[in-house]
């Protein structure tokens, strides 16, 4: 681990001496070498948000009329989890087969694969509306599902190649903002577009009118990002960046693996950062069920809890990616955000049975502003702790954690829920975040990134 870190400290100050840090726009070279900040950064992040949402707001398409989808495909409520669950399923074996393109290849070809991948998915379900096709709707959430690979990973690696230091946490957190959006989307539209109506056609006809627009707007993201994404740009847009390419162009991708398994602070936050987000995935893939178990004929209102749960932690994304660039109190912050997604989660649990449903709303929106909130947090320490790995690989690795998790926990839930009733379900989830609070107490506050002096 010493030796690790002397051998970084030695890159960077040969670095140092080599490359300066300059405003926006501007290039001064110092021994023959440059670092630029190109203003071109703004339309990737932007063609990135588009992307990823496109790719979210399906996750939750199907789980949040859960009722109405059973009812026209005649299915079981397992089998609507599972449109969920693909998601989680699909990326624990691809993502290293997805990192490795993305370290090999760079950003641009990650990104193609995974917005045709995204788009041929939408336009399979198309193809879906009949009672007796189940089978084609799970195929193409199946293609959506692993085109996944291929975002997740991505908005840590864009904002470090294309964002200088002073901002690399905010576009990092404006990138997670693109799949919360997503998410978001996936629970508003989908209650307003299908009817729960007792007529198969009125379903027949919402469903068909969702799929379109999905799929329309998938292949209008495809061509856009096919014209105008790319890669990195010419010149890096920091010091620390410029030896991060020297030392990936020399390094493999199974040593880059070994090495952040053999780091304790990343393992740590690998298991901290994976239950914190799968009770996340858990309260997400069964609301409709919560939601109408309290508050029966409020599919709706299920679908806006949900829309105020990701509203709330896309506005505690950005406020989290702006304190960590001023501060660059890593450690402190993740903290911070930890404990209050365990106070909320137990808030939560404790208001779910009350007769007023705007206290749900109340009380989703505070957990949803803490425990949403902490996916950008969990990437940038991630990358603090990792450097000077690639951060595509060590955000794919996080996010593979997450997976496991987030099957392991929402099939937890879905059995307590269904056996035990949604208190005990719930009471599982905060001794989950308690035990995730408690480890992230020990991850050792070793801000390699910081200390290379970006």
């Amino acid at each position: 681990m010493e030796s690790e870190r002397t051998q970084v400290s030695e890159k960077m100050g040969k670095a140092s001496g080599d490359y300066i840090k300059t405003v926006e726009g501007d290039m001064q070279p110092t021994q023959g070498l440059e670092i630029k900040i190109y203003k071109k950064r703004w339309l990737m992040l932007i063609l990135f948000v588009l992307y990823s949402a496109s790719n979210a707001m399906q996750w939750i398409q199907y789980s949040i009329i859960a009722n109405i989808v059973m009812r026209y495909y005649n299915v079981s409520s397992f089998l609507i989890d599972m449109t969920s669950m693909i998601y989680m399923i699909t990326y624990i074996p691809l993502i290293f087969p997805a990192s490795y393109l993305l370290d090999k290849f760079g950003l641009r070809y990650a990104v193609i694969f995974g917005a045709l991948g995204t788009a041929l998915g939408s336009w399979i379900k198309v193809f879906s509306i009949a009672t007796d096709r189940f089978w084609i709707t799970f195929l193409g959430q199946s293609l959506v599902a692993v085109s996944q690979t291929f975002v997740l990973s991505v908005p840590a690696r864009l904002a470090a190649v294309w964002f200088g230091p002073d901002q690399v946490s905010s576009a990092c957190s404006i990138g997670v903002f693109g799949n919360q959006l997503g998410i978001a989307i996936g629970f508003l539209f989908p209650p307003m577009l299908v009817p729960n109506s007792d007529n198969i056609c009125n379903i027949e006809r919402g469903l068909r009118l969702m799929f379109y627009i999905v799929a329309a707007f998938t292949t209008l993201v495809l061509v856009l990002i096919l014209f105008f994404f790319k890669s990195a740009p010419p010149l890096p847009p920091s010091t620390a960046q410029a030896v991060q390419r020297e030392n990936t162009e020399k390094e493999t991708f199974s040593r880059s693996i070994k090495r952040l398994l053999t780091n304790t602070g990343y393992v740590l936050l690998l298991f901290s950062y994976g239950i914190n987000i799968a009770v996340l995935y858990a309260i997400s893939t069964l609301l409709n069920q919560i939601i109408l178990k309290h508050f029966q004929g409020h599919e709706e209102d299920a679908g806006r809890i949900g829309l105020t749960i990701v509203c709330t932690g896309m506005l505690s994304s950005v406020i989290c990616g702006v304190i960590l660039d001023k501060t660059h109190k890593f450690k402190e912050t993740t903290l911070a955000v930890y404990v209050c997604c365990f106070l909320g989660m137990i808030i939560f649990t404790l208001t779910l049975d009350s007769k007023e449903i705007y206290v749900v709303y109340i009380t989703a929106g505070i957990l949803g502003f803490f425990i949403t909130g902490y996916l950008p947090v969990g990437f940038e320490f991630a990358a603090e702790l990792t450097y000077p790995e690639p951060e595509g690989t060590a955000a794919g690795l996080l996010n593979a954690v997450v997976q496991v998790f987030g099957i392991t926990f929402t099939m937890l839930y879905g059995f307590l829920f269904n056996n035990l009733g949604d208190l005990k379900a719930n009471i599982a989830m905060c001794i989950g975040l308690g035990i995730g609070t408690l480890l992230t107490i020990m991850i050792p506050n070793d801000l390699r990134r910081q200390n290379a002096k970006i």
